[in-house]
């Protein structure tokens, strides 16, 4: 049937007038980079838990997306809005996908770059930008996630070697990746190691019957008796604030991220509610059906106006850790509520495959979780308002 003339989302917030030239321009290549790569093949790669992640690191790493908001070592360079433009784009995809370059960019390269010592950005920086090298960040443990100062993995000295124990768990790229950023108690507080996976007696056992991120590759770091030179040690990260450090710079592509996912969601579910036809009219036409697609695209739109926001907040140099909990924690709950309300409209077809709306929903539930629960963020900016600290 002939749909009406309609508004899309974007023209309803007028948000690509917000947007630079430059910008813009990213945002279409990536755009065009999930439309033939991805989208194709995703909803395979979800069901059988499997991801080509080595050949996407490397394309991907073309495309000129790892570290892209970082400077030199052959990055590339570009503003904090223009990365999270790119990772809309990648979520809309599947989160699994913007998973796996935030890992690589805003944790492991972060981590280096932010922390480490001339000899190791040079390593590694450049052929981790290229996609060469895949990288991971081992911060959480199986007893230890919203409270990592309670990490028991342990570094000690040995002469002029470190040695390293301990269990990492739900590490994205873990299983395919050829160097770890691990976080470690040591007697000298926290403290970040650099660590080749080909090191003997580390291991990485991929993690398998999931219901979310399926299209990810999620593992557990197993490290027993792990030696390693002095120079493995970030010289410039000790205690929590350098692992919080890197999780800002996860939680803010999160932040824009999980709007694609939402975006995602709702342009598929207006174009089905305008083709589907209940009782000889479209779905669509349906004043029930109009105010949940009405009530969906004030939240997405107040969440892409907040990303952006803390985007050019975040160019300036003014964003703290309390404006990017306030992102991150509206953002992610209000795109799972989108993604469960899309599906009630699909009906039965929602549970599917054949459209993403499950997917999205599924991989929304990592996300609200992971780089911050909810409740952590809500504790974040409850201590902003109060000056008051109530983790404890």
């Amino acid at each position: 049937m002939m749909r009406p003339m309609a508004q899309t989302l974007e023209q309803l917030f007028a948000i690509d007038s917000l947007i630079h030239d430059d910008e813009r321009e990213i945002a279409k290549a990536v755009r065009h980079f999930v439309d033939q790569r991805v989208r194709p093949h995703i909803a395979d790669w979800f069901d059988t838990g499997k991801v080509p992640a080595r050949e996407l690191t490397k394309e991907l790493g073309e495309l000129g997306v790892l570290g892209m908001h970082l400077e030199g070592y052959g990055c590339a360079g570009m503003s904090a809005t223009t990365y999270g433009l790119a990772c809309q784009e990648l979520e809309a995809g599947d989160s699994g996908i913007r998973s796996l370059v935030s890992v690589q960019g805003s944790l492991a390269m972060y981590s280096i770059h932010a922390y480490g010592s001339e000899e190791q950005k040079q390593e590694w920086l450049p052929r981790m930008a290229k996609g060469e090298v895949i990288g991971c960040f081992g911060l959480t443990e199986p007893d230890f996630g919203s409270n990592p100062g309670g990490m028991r993995t342990r570094a000690k000295q040995d002469g002029d070697d470190w040695v390293l124990n301990g269990t990492k768990m739900w590490i994205t790229n873990g299983a395919v990746a050829d160097v770890a950023v691990v976080w470690a108690q040591t007697d000298d507080k926290m403290r970040g190691f650099v660590v080749p996976t080909d090191t003997k007696g580390f291991s990485a056992p991929e993690i398998h019957k999931k219901m979310s991120l399926r299209a990810s590759v999620t593992a557990e770091l197993v490290l027993e008796d792990v030696r390693l030179p002095k120079s493995a040690m970030l010289p410039g990260a000790r205690g929590l604030s350098g692992p919080l450090g890197c999780l800002n710079e996860a939680r803010f592509g999160i932040i824009f991220g999980s709007m694609g996912a939402a975006r995602d969601c709702l342009e598929t579910t207006i174009a089905y509610a305008q083709d589907r036809l209940v009782f000889d009219k479209s779905l669509a036409s349906y004043q029930l059906t109009q105010a949940k697609l009405a009530d969906m695209a004030l939240e997405l739109g107040k969440g892409q106006l907040l990303a952006l926001h803390l985007g050019r907040l975040k160019d300036a140099g003014h964003v703290d850790a309390a404006q990017v909990s306030v992102g991150k924690l509206n953002n992610t709950r209000e795109a799972i509520k989108i993604a469960r309300e899309c599906r009630t409209i699909l009906g039965a077809n929602g549970i599917t495959l054949e459209y993403p709306v499950i997917r999205h929903a599924n991989n929304l539930e990592s996300v609200l979780t992971y780089e911050g629960t909810s409740e952590v963020h809500q504790l974040v900016i409850g201590k902003a308002l109060t000056g008051a600290e109530a983790f404890r």
